[in-house]
């Protein structure tokens, strides 16, 4: 059963990619990951110069669920420079560069100091919901804004294709989406964290993360990934290409988002419940589905949801 997968012309040996936010930012722990099975690498999100985060406790996790408010902490371009440089020179799967900022500008400037290392794309983080404090709603909340955004990286990017990262928050992502699109989006990645939610202590009667809220992950969310991942691909008509991402633990949880209209997969909470070996074990999950099933090219699920509904 074959699972590669060919993207703007960059081949994916399987559709698993590592999340944005797992794992670090060094490229040493990329390589750890590749270990691990993956397909592809995304970086953290990537600021412009340094940025802090939130204090702890910036995380809890349950069985079904996962709060994460760390605020994104990032060394900056100079140090993103020197790791993905190093990444690169060796490297044995593609690379994503998921970049964040506060500006319309900042996203630019980001993106042209990345862009000089030739990542193969590019995720455009315009919908992280914790670090509303410090910027107030993301630019995913709003189609105008997240076209502008689009169109600035578009410009300095080059011939890096530009995936836009899209909240879940919102009321018709679809029209987000076709926004991105109509200023040159390559792609997305749907979805990003839930929320804001919030955990209280019983004892203390206090929220348990102290930023109080964070971004909503792990399988609880997977359902909301699947309807955003088809509103998307359904919006857009397929012609874009979709990285999805939420909830997925099993390989029958990531066949269920290409069915929905991703063409690759991405996976983080699961990494810390079923080890850094998950890719491996997803894909082989896949692959035993798909022959159980007569299926032999795992691109043949991809919007196939669509297909079957548009036929009755």
């Amino acid at each position: 059963m074959n699972l590669e997968q060919t993207i703007h012309g960059v081949t994916f040996k399987n559709p698993m990619v590592l999340a944005s936010g797992i794992m670090g930012i060094t490229a040493s722990s990329w390589d750890f990951v590749v270990q691990g099975g993956v397909g592809g690498i995304t970086t953290k999100s990537l600021w412009l110069t340094e940025h802090m985060g939130h204090k702890c406790p910036t995380i809890i996790s349950t069985e079904n669920w996962m709060l994460n408010a760390v605020g994104l902490p990032d060394a900056g371009v100079e140090k993103a420079q020197q790791e993905i440089g190093a990444f690169m020179k060796n490297k044995t799967v593609p690379l994503i560069a998921n970049i964040v900022a506060g500006s319309i500008e900042d996203f630019g400037k980001t993106a042209e100091g990345i862009a000089k290392l030739n990542p193969n794309f590019f995720e455009v983080n315009i919908s992280c919901p914790n670090v509303e404090d410090e910027f107030g709603k993301p630019f995913a909340c709003s189609a105008p804004d997240a076209a502008a955004v689009t169109k600035l990286v578009k410009k300095v990017s080059g011939k890096i294709p530009v995936f836009i990262k899209l909240s879940p928050n919102v009321d018709n992502i679809g029209a987000i989406a076709l926004a991105c699109a109509e200023e040159g989006a390559d792609g997305f990645t749907v979805i990003n964290t839930v929320g804001p939610g919030m955990a209280i202590d019983l004892r203390s009667r206090m929220p348990i993360l102290h930023n109080k809220v964070g971004g909503l992950s792990g399988k609880a969310i997977k359902p909301i990934a699947v309807r955003c991942i088809a509103d998307v691909y359904k919006a857009t008509e397929g012609k874009l290409p979709i990285i999805g991402t939420g909830g997925v633990y099993t390989g029958e949880d990531a066949l269920e988002l290409m069915l929905a209209g991703a063409s690759l997969i991405g996976v983080g909470t699961a990494v810390a419940d079923r080890g850094i070996d998950v890719f491996r074990k997803i894909c082989s999950e896949m692959q035993l589905w798909c022959t159980n099933e007569g299926v032999t090219e795992v691109s043949d699920m991809i919007g196939g949801m669509h297909r079957v509904t548009s036929n009755q």
